[in-house]
């Protein structure tokens, strides 16, 4: 496989970021997560925490080095994650259970599925074109789909916030799983939270993806985005990855999984648990290590780019 990957996240006018993003391969699979924790309930950021460790690690115990059952492995690792997140509330007697939106995609054999709980989205775009975005789980959706209220009205109605559907809610999730879809080499897949798309509109999105490369869009479109919504920015967050296919093409930007041994996985997700550890004490320990994932991705471009040679965590 080859492909280009960028992610950041930016703060905006809050006291905390409760986004997290990060991703994982192995010689033949990608996996790629966001999650946005809830700021209307209490810890959000851990549950967000919590979500990306849990699906993270999933990924890299059963990656060998492709997911077997793709839908199935989504759903699963959702339910987990959910399940892990009321572990966390009943082991520290929290009045209430976290909560997060989630978005994932896995990629293998030159196909992508998705799935999402709430209104964290992925775009699939294609020569600026979006092929496809998902659906938010939220009231105004609803309202939109019903004919009740116009499309005009998605980010100034004032149930525009209220979602049915997420990761540490009372009831089970509604994991929403995608078709499968055949990538071509140039498209582009963005996962992004809701401080990015309710602020810029979907045409400029694809458009800067389209015109610069993902490194340079990226951030473009979060400080656009920051600036724009200013001291009332939501947190800022976007993962966007460039499929470039099986082919040969020299270019330092792109990496290139065809060397790496099976049972081996590069990361910028925490860590697999150790034994015995649950999801949510090593979310905890890891929540506010910022600095060290960013110092990660680097590290990790830095030796896929100039040696042959990079870190692995055997099975």
């Amino acid at each position: 496989m080859r492909f280009s990957v960028y992610q950041e996240s930016h703060i905006g006018g809050r006291k905390v970021n409760q986004d997290r993003m990060g991703y994982s391969f192995t010689r033949d699979a990608i996996l790629l997560l966001l999650a946005d924790g809830m700021g209307g309930h209490i810890m959000g950021e851990m549950a967000a925490a919590i979500a990306m460790q849990t699906i993270g690690s999933l990924f890299q115990q059963q990656a060998q080095p492709m997911i077997g059952r793709p839908e199935r492995f989504m759903e699963d690792s959702f339910l987990s994650a959910h399940q892990e997140i009321h572990r966390y509330r009943q082991m520290n007697g929290l009045p209430e259970t976290p909560r997060t939106t989630i978005v994932a995609c896995l990629i293998q054999n030159g196909h992508a599925y998705w799935a999402h709980c709430g209104d964290s989205r992925l775009y699939w775009i294609r020569n600026g074109q979006i092929l496809l975005r998902t659906k938010d789980h939220s009231r105004i959706e609803t309202l939109i789909a019903q004919g009740k209220v116009d499309a005009s009205e998605r980010h100034t109605h004032p149930d525009r916030n209220k979602l049915f559907n997420c990761l540490g809610a009372p009831n089970a999730p509604i994991v929403e799983l995608s078709r499968r879809a055949t990538l071509q080499p140039g498209d582009v897949i963005m996962l992004c939270s809701d401080g990015l798309w309710a602020v810029l509109p979907d045409h400029m999105l694809a458009q800067r993806l389209h015109d610069h490369t993902i490194v340079r869009a990226v951030p473009e479109l979060i400080r656009s985005a920051a600036d724009i919504a200013g001291k009332q920015s939501d947190n800022v967050t976007a993962l966007a990855l460039m499929w470039e296919g099986d082919d040969n093409i020299d270019d330092s930007s792109v990496i290139s999984t065809n060397t790496l041994p099976i049972g081996s996985v590069t990361t910028t997700i925490q860590a697999p648990m150790a034994e015995g550890e649950t999801a949510a004490a090593a979310a905890e320990a890891d929540i506010f290590d910022d600095a060290e994932i960013e110092k990660a991705i680097a590290e990790i471009r830095s030796a896929i780019h100039k040696s042959s040679r990079i870190t692995t965590t055997k099975s």
